[in-house]
């Protein structure tokens, strides 16, 4: 992949925007989701869906589902994927943005 595809991606697609699509395929690794971009698909691997306990492929949601999920990164090759998490702690994350306060500093 070019450095100027991946650009576009990034920018697309930046690092912790939550997304929507629809899975689409079922993988033993994890699931591919449609984002409706004829360029990219999603992937949410098997280790993105739980924050604790352990996630089978027979837990995984129906095909064609629709997915809210969490951009955590990229393929840099000719996959062209957006790597996805759907962890609750992750979600959380995107949905409410807390403001903390810096510490104090004497």
């Amino acid at each position: 992949m070019n450095q100027e595809f991946c650009n576009q991606i990034e920018s697309k697609y930046p690092l912790g925007k939550l997304i929507y699509g629809k899975i689409e395929f079922h993988s033993p690794f994890g699931v591919f989701v449609n984002l409706g971009d004829a360029e990219v698909k999603g992937l949410i691997q098997i280790s993105d869906f739980l924050d604790t306990g352990s996630m089978t492929p027979e837990m995984y949601p129906d095909i064609d589902s629709p997915v809210g999920a969490v951009v955590i990164g990229y393929t840099k090759d000719d996959r062209q994927q957006v790597w996805l998490s759907v962890k609750p702690s992750v979600l959380q994350k995107a949905l409410v943005k807390l403001k903390i306060p810096v510490a104090n500093q004497l």
